[in-house]
């Protein structure tokens, strides 16, 4: 496929980081030379709040191998609140692919309940909207609300035609770090969006989300870091970087049967799909 994603087979694409967070962003020429060293081809940088927006925008502008994204992250709080033309007018820059990082998060209730986050749902529906009149992806975050999060979804009233194709007015896109069960990927996938996982697969304890990564179809899956966080085996504990995604596509591969290489251009076209259209 030619566009602003096009791609050497075999080259790894992180399909979501955090490079301007201070453990990255102090080091960034040494993380952009460990990238190419790793043949990670490519990064997409995600925005969690609106007040670091022009610092993860900067990196996607001065770099040709990365891209960005403009959301808040539903667990932040006490951060500007996003409003509808918020989102539009800064999605609206060149190369911003994708609105996120949003979803529902309930995992830190406290003693909130769940009808106390209805800040959280609000805000979940304005990228919502933001991504279908933009046409752009939604890069979805859910932890301990996974009803809410698909039940939202499906509010919005249609969603993409065919492997996260774009059609106006529809709602498309990833479930990132994906840590749910197969009965919620499956709803995702019946949504046509895609799953991607992290370096969590590679954890001795992620049995279940294995078994997840083997059911959800290749050419639906996309790969990431998450870094600074969550690196995987054997970099556990250790600040996370997008040098080590190819770790994440070696566990999937192992568990699909197939080469590390398959993997990474499987998931670099299906990052190409997803995106598709987008001029940055």
């Amino acid at each position: 496929m030619d566009g602003p994603f096009s791609m050497v087979p075999s080259m790894y694409t992180d399909s979501h980081c955090h490079l301007n967070f201070p453990e990255l962003r102090s080091q960034l020429p040494a993380v952009l030379q460990a990238m190419a060293a790793a043949q990670v081809e490519r990064a997409l940088c995600i925005c969690t709040t609106l007040e670091e927006f022009d610092d993860v925008h900067s990196l996607a502008r001065d770099h040709a191998n990365l891209w960005c994204t403009v959301g808040v992250h539903p667990d932040n709080e006490g951060v500007q609140e996003p409003t509808l033309d918020d989102l539009l007018q800064r999605a609206s820059r060149g190369r911003v692919v994708g609105i996120g990082e949003t979803g529902l998060d309930y995992y830190r209730l406290g003693e909130r309940t769940v009808a106390d986050m209805a800040w959280q749902r609000d805000r979940y529906r304005t990228h919502i909207e933001a991504g279908r009149q933009l046409d752009l992806p939604l890069v979805i975050h859910t932890r301990s609300a996974s009803e809410d999060t698909l039940a939202i979804l499906r509010e919005s009233g249609g969603f993409g035609s065919g492997a996260g194709a774009g059609a106006s007015g529809r709602s498309r896109g990833v479930f990132h770090c994906f840590t749910e069960t197969r009965e919620v990927a499956r709803a995702a996938l019946d949504m046509d969006f895609y799953i991607s996982f992290s370096g969590i697969i590679t954890f001795r304890n992620a049995t279940d989300l294995r078994d997840v990564v083997r059911f959800v179809p290749l050419d639906r899956v996309l790969i990431e870091t998450d870094s600074p966080y969550l690196a995987p085996v054997p970099h556990r504990g250790k600040t996370n970087s997008p040098a080590y995604v190819p770790h994440v596509a070696s566990q999937v591969a192992e568990l699909k049967g197939l080469s590390a290489d398959a993997v990474a251009e499987a998931t670099s076209r299906n990052f190409e799909q997803l995106f598709s259209g987008v001029v940055p």
